[in-house]
């Protein structure tokens, strides 16, 4: 004849046991299993603890086999289950995941679930857990571009040396031009933000003209130094120089980062630089304009102020352009460059490794 071991419990464990009995905040599991433990320590029979308590003998049996292998702490969460055996083996999910990285449909680009699931014969949904599980996402591809300059690492040094370490002295400027920014007016009011619905626009719009954006971002304080043209040549290029040259204390130099744009190189810009002295231009490499922070500076304005608008004119473009100038100089936002060239390399180097 088996006779179970008898419960002892410590002080302790008897509070517990009878708060868990008796409270009306644990879940039912719980409440059922606490007052298991109860009768039993107070030598109930399973037996008799199953018509009390209106469950199965083996039920008793169970969780007075795991108070006494585990204590309190096997009563508060079940066993880990093993769970139903998978229907797709294992050498069938790696010939899916291998068929993902290294082979094509023959009519397509890249995988779909539906196009893989014909081809290994699973349904899509299973196709669908099994690229959620490693990772996979044929669907998506990302741009990259790597700089082909033979300087490439000599002008990275010398910019990041700006941001991180810059001269005495002197104010660095991250300068370009947004060009081409278009006056358009967009042929129906836009439909305002509503609960669950977007604000809308029509695809469709009139063409009013361009203007030309100057931008000088002041790496040390966040302020922008801005004018619009009409066209962007070594013309305006040495007008605009010479707006930062009036508006900048003259007892200090200018070091400006600029693309290697040919308008940059100009010779009568070499001419008017040699006659400025305290400018310096510190070119980035090419097809690196991320390199330059005033690109940072020309997100904002887009997003924030001129992609979603709508312009009768030109004229009004270029007025909503000045406004948020002046506004972001009232209260300027300083874009710190924390990279380090090692870094930077580092990741250039995994990208050449892919």
């Amino acid at each position: 004849m088996n006779i179970t071991e008898r419960i002892i419990l410590t002080s302790k464990e008897e509070s517990t046991i009878n708060r868990w009995s008796q409270g009306k905040r644990f879940s039912l599991r719980l409440i059922q299993r606490a007052q298991i433990i109860q009768l039993a320590s107070q030598g109930v029979f399973n037996h008799d603890i199953a018509k009390r308590l209106n469950i199965s003998r083996p039920t008793v049996q169970l969780w007075r086999e795991r108070f006494l292998a585990l204590r309190l702490v096997g009563l508060e969460k079940d066993a880990p289950r093993p769970g139903r055996f998978p229907r797709i083996s294992q050498k069938k999910v790696t010939t899916i995941v291998n068929a993902t990285l290294h082979t094509t449909p023959s009519d397509a680009t890249h995988w779909s679930t539906r196009s893989m699931n014909k081809a290994q014969r699973i349904s899509k949904d299973c196709v669908q857990r099994i690229w959620k599980q490693y990772n996979l996402k044929p669907h998506l591809i990302k741009t990259f571009k790597l700089s082909r300059d033979k300087q490439f690492l000599e002008k990275l040094y010398d910019i990041v040396g700006l941001y991180l370490n810059p001269p005495d002295k002197a104010i660095v400027f991250c300068v370009n031009e947004k060009s081409q920014i278009q006056a358009l007016e967009r042929t129906q009011p836009l439909l305002p933000l509503r609960p669950g619905i977007p604000a809308r626009q029509t695809h469709d719009y009139t063409r009013h003209g361009t203007t030309t954006l100057f931008a000088a971002l002041n790496m040390l304080d966040g302020t922008v130094i801005g004018d619009c043209m009409p066209r962007h040549r070594h013309q305006e290029f040495i007008r605009f120089l010479q707006i930062i040259n009036t508006k900048t204390p003259p007892d200090l130099n200018l070091h400006l980062i600029v693309d290697n744009y040919g308008t940059h190189k100009h010779l009568r810009v070499q001419k008017w630089l040699k006659r400025h002295p305290r400018f310096y231009l510190h070119f980035t490499p090419t097809s690196s304009s991320w390199v330059n922070m005033v690109e940072r500076w020309f997100s904002e304005i887009t997003s924030k102020r001129i992609r979603r608008d709508s312009f009768k004119n030109v004229k009004e473009l270029i007025m909503v352009i000045k406004k948020y100038i002046k506004s972001h100089n009232q209260n300027p936002k300083v874009f710190v460059w924390t990279a380090s060239v090692e870094s930077i390399m580092r990741k250039i180097s995994n990208v050449k490794n892919c």
